[in-house]
């Protein structure tokens, strides 16, 4: 069976390059410890007093500015990813892949509706269409992710539907829809998380059912 390990080949090449990089750290420290005994003390309290605070300066100022360069790139790579996948969304037809985009687009927003408010009814949509076809067994997952979705655009129509999940055969979609429930403040589900906290045999379910009334308040 294939593996993702690295070839020995590779693995001796990156053992040797970081032996390279200690050797010449140590030679550097050494050298520059020589290098600061032989100077006189003028030049020594020179160096401390004028150039090291000028250094720490410029390397805090650089740091700052490659901090904030990488969280602008960061930022402008989500948005056109976002913006591609909104229009993939839109004009995709078939479900499952309507499902997928969506999922993508929950995802890359790190669960949050704020930015998808203008899409959230279709995506909605395609989540409650999952959520009611995929059945059996083999389609918990789908089920159990779209019970989770469905929190996060804040569909509150389907919270008796979620409500009902918390009584699924599948641990994950009872979780999932604890989760969505908690995630829209579901007041009338209150006295079913509470039960289901208590009783559920899974535990990754009753810790989100307690989350979920925790929410609630």
């Amino acid at each position: 069976m294939a593996t993702d390990a690295p070839s020995p080949h590779l693995t001796n090449q990156r053992g040797q390059a970081n032996v390279t990089v200690a050797l010449a750290l140590i030679i550097l420290i050494v050298g520059g410890i020589w290098i600061w005994n032989h100077l006189d003390f003028d030049t020594q309290d020179f160096i401390v007093d004028e150039v090291v605070p000028v250094l720490f300066l410029v390397v805090a100022v650089t740091l700052i500015t490659w901090v904030n360069v990488r969280k602008i790139k960061r930022a402008r790579h989500k948005k056109n990813q976002q913006a591609k996948l909104l229009k993939q969304f839109s004009n995709e037809k078939a479900p499952r892949k309507r499902f997928d985009l969506a999922s993508q687009l929950i995802e890359l927003n790190e669960f949050r509706l704020e930015g998808l408010e203008s899409v959230a009814a279709d995506m909605a949509e395609v989540f409650l269409y999952t959520f009611k076809r995929s059945l059996g067994d083999k389609q918990h997952r789908f089920r159990g992710m779209a019970a989770s979705y469905l929190g996060v655009v804040q569909h509150r129509e389907s919270i008796p539907l979620l409500i009902k999940a918390l009584e699924d055969d599948h641990a994950y979609v009872r979780s999932s829809a604890a989760l969505a429930l908690g995630r829209m403040r579901a007041t009338e589900a209150k006295a079913k998380l509470e039960y289901t906290m208590k009783e559920d045999w899974d535990q990754t379910v009753r810790s989100r059912s307690r989350e979920a009334v925790e929410r609630i308040g």
